[in-house]
This record gives structure tokens, C-alpha cells and sequence, in this order.
């Protein structure tokens, strides 16, 4: 038997997919393990099942507010996305944009703050 879902192979008598954790048609109301809720809250917490590329572009997007590490954010998130095409068994696709668009925001702050430091040091400017 198969999932319908992602087509992987069902033990029998499972009530869930293990790769997925959708649970199986036919299976009686109720019998899906409590294991997949566990695995899910867990997954919210802790890195499990991550993409270490996106775990790295999350955090980096949080420093974001310092506005230094914007580009290493940014191009941390392009490379998680990438990660993640590459093995769609991970997870991490929210954190990754959010590197992405925090990356984006901090360096736009940057060029901005660097651009107006930088003036008094160009000739003609202020």
C-alpha cells in the first residue's frame, strides 16, 4: 500500500504516512498517534528536520536590526531556498524568507546609512 499523498511505501496497519504524517485512508477515526503531533510541536521548537542553511539565514535575519550581517542574510536565504530545492525532505522555507526579505530591508538601511557617512568625504558633498 502507498500513500496518496507522496507516494511513499505504508506500513501496515499505520494510521499515518511515516514520511509525510498524513494520516491513511481507511485508517479509523482517531488512531493517528499522538507521535506525529509531538513531532510537529518539536519541529516548531527545535531545529528538527531542518535545513542547516536555513536555520543559519533565520538567525541571521534576526540581526538584521544591527544592519551589519544584512548581506550575509541575504545571501544565507538565497542559499537555504536553493538547500531546500535540492532536498525537499527538509524543512526551513519560512526562515529562509525571512533571511531573505530581512536581508533586503537591513541592506537598503545600510547603503542608506553608509551613503550618508560617506558624504562629507565626497567631494561636493555635505
Amino acid at each position: 500500500m502507498y500513500c496518496s499523498f507522496c507516494g511513499s511505501s505504508l506500513d501496515k496497519g499505520g494510521a499515518q504516512c511515516p514520511r509525510c504524517g498524513r494520516p491513511v485512508p481507511g485508517a479509523p477515526p482517531g488512531a493517528a498517534s499522538t507521535k506525529a503531533r509531538d513531532d510537529a510541536v518539536l519541529r516548531l521548537l527545535l531545529p528538527v528536520q531542518r535545513s542547516g542553511l536555513a536555520v543559519a539565514a533565520g538567525y541571521a535575519g534576526l540581526l538584521c536590526l544591527l544592519c551589519f550581517p544584512s548581506p550575509l542574510a541575504l545571501a544565507l536565504g538565497i542559499a537555504a531556498l536553493f538547500d531546500l530545492r535540492a532536498h525537499p525532505e527538509k524543512f526551513g522555507r519560512g526562515r529562509a524568507i525571512f533571511a531573505i526579505v530581512m536581508g533586503i530591508v537591513g541592506t537598503g538601511f545600510l547603503v542608506v546609512y553608509l551613503a550618508r557617512g560617506m558624504a562629507p568625504f565626497i567631494p561636493g558633498g555635505r
